[in-house]
């Protein structure tokens, strides 16, 4: 079973920066579909931004310019550099890897709170 482990969150003044790292078990890293997930309290959880093995990746529109999803395959590592922060970016946010064998599996990381406030 592969174990995720996020680490990065904290509090940040409205238009700061925080880099969030997931880091990953087991092998064959570069082949699992990643991504990044946020739940604000009263909100359901959203998707924030997604990498797949072959590079391609997708953005909630709210984050489109401010956050870059990337990948150190050699690491076992996905990160979320999250630029400009708004208020409205407070959630724990998760990370999630996609695994195919015969059938998709999730498996999702414990999450790490990320607070934007004056």
């Amino acid at each position: 079973q592969v174990q995720l482990v996020e680490s990065g969150g904290g509090l940040v003044q409205p238009g700061g920066s925080l880099r969030l790292s997931c880091a990953a078990s087991g092998s064959f890293f570069s082949r699992y579909a990643m991504g990044w997930y946020r739940q604000a309290p009263g909100k359901q959880r959203e998707l924030v931004a997604s990498s797949t093995s072959d590079g391609s990746t997708n953005y909630a529109d709210s984050v489109k310019g401010r956050f870059t999803i990337s990948r150190d395959n050699a690491k076992n590592t996905v990160y979320l550099q999250m630029n400009s922060l708004k208020p409205e970016d407070t959630a724990v946010y998760y990370c999630r890897a996609t695994v195919v064998v015969f059938i998709t599996t999730d498996y999702w990381g414990q999450g790490t709170q990320v607070t934007v406030s004056a």
